[in-house]
């Protein structure tokens, strides 16, 4: 299992034990817990060897019930750049 899939299952088991202390109707809790929004890409990418890599990008949005929903980049724990 991948270190992103384990934080995954960390951050729904955290959401869950919140639910549960909060009394959340199921149904609420079931609805909260999907995601409204998917936005899956590719994008090519030219390296500096000259060489060019296809990476794939996600955009989720939870929820907009607070507003308009913002995103952010996020980066892989080696990026330096």
């Amino acid at each position: 299992m991948s270190k992103e899939m384990d934080l995954f299952k960390m951050v729904q088991a955290q959401f869950d034990q919140n639910a549960k202390k909060l009394n959340l109707d199921p149904a609420l809790r079931a609805f909260m817990r999907e995601a409204k929004r998917q936005l899956q890409f590719t994008i090519p990418v030219d390296m500096d060897d000259g060489t060019t890599r296809t990476f794939t990008g996600f955009r989720i949005q939870h929820s907009s019930a607070r507003g308009s929903a913002k995103g952010g980049i996020r980066f892989a724990e080696d990026e330096t750049h």
